[in-house]
This record gives structure tokens, sequence and C-alpha cells, in this order.
């Protein structure tokens, strides 16, 4: 799926027998990498069912869902939680997500902030180290050079 330079994922259900690009059962999801954030449809419902009946996700497509809670999810309704309990967990889990992505955000943003400043700090010091040399070179052009008294020759 996608086009050049632009990849597209559909995550399947598949017989392990299966060829790795070949028949599926099912069709339970689309991962698109290309927008920031990552865009991500799943069927939940079917996911779960899947999980649950045995399906052994990749590595790739089980960080997707963990990314989205399905693995927690999946890993609370295994153990026998009731549903308002699996709802409190994952809104917790929700509102720590939140709390780390803006962690990260505010981190990001305060490094753009430190290079700036440091970027127009190097500037002034810049111009002030290129005047002095300028100037340097200025001043033997305006100048004649003083001449120092020739040696006298020693007499033979």
């Amino acid at each position: 799926m996608g086009r050049k330079n632009s990849p597209m994922y559909k995550i399947v259900a598949a017989d392990s027998r299966a060829k790795r690009d070949g028949k599926y059962i099912e069709a339970i999801g689309q991962y698109d990498p290309n927008y920031n954030p990552t865009k991500l449809e799943v069927k939940e419902e079917r996911v779960l069912y899947w999980l649950k009946s045995g399906a052994q996700p990749t590595e790739t497509v089980r960080n997707l869902l963990s990314g989205r809670g399905l693995m927690l999810k999946h890993h609370l309704l295994k153990k026998g939680a009731d549903e308002n309990k699996v709802n409190a967990e994952l809104s917790k889990w929700e509102s720590l997500q939140e709390a780390k992505l803006r962690k990260a955000h505010d981190k990001k943003v305060k490094r753009k902030e430190i290079r700036r400043k440091q970027k127009e700090a190097e500037k002034p010091a810049e111009k002030k180290a290129e005047q002095p040399a300028e100037a340097a070179a200025e001043k033997p052009a305006e100048q004649p050079a003083e001449q120092s008294p020739a040696e006298p020759q020693p007499s033979e």
C-alpha cells in the first residue's frame, strides 16, 4: 500500500503458514507514518478478539498497539479485570502518556531556545572578532612602515 516514498501499511490477521504478503484472514487496521503524529486506525474489538484467540502480533504491530493502550487493555482483560477497573487503568495510563508527551515537547522547545540564544551570542562575538582584524589590516596600509637604520657594514 502507499506510493513511492510514501509508505502506508495494512495491519492484518494472517495464518502463520501463509506467505508474508500472501492471503490474510482479516484486515484490522491501517498505519500511516507520513503524518506527525502518525495515523493509526484500528478496529479495537477485532484486535482484542484476535489477541484473545491467540494471535501473536509482530514486534512492530505490538509497539503500535501498545502506543494505543490496546496491549494493556488485553492484558487486563486476560487477568480477569472488570470493565470499570479496565477503564480506570486506561484513563490513568492515558494521563501518564499525555504528561510524557508534554514533557518531551517542553524539552524540545527548551533545547531550541537554548540553541537560538547560543547562535545570537555567537553573532556579536564574530562581529567583534572581525572588526579588530579589519582594523589591524587597515593600519599598516595607512601609515608607512618605519625603516630601521641600515647596519654598518664591516670594513675590510
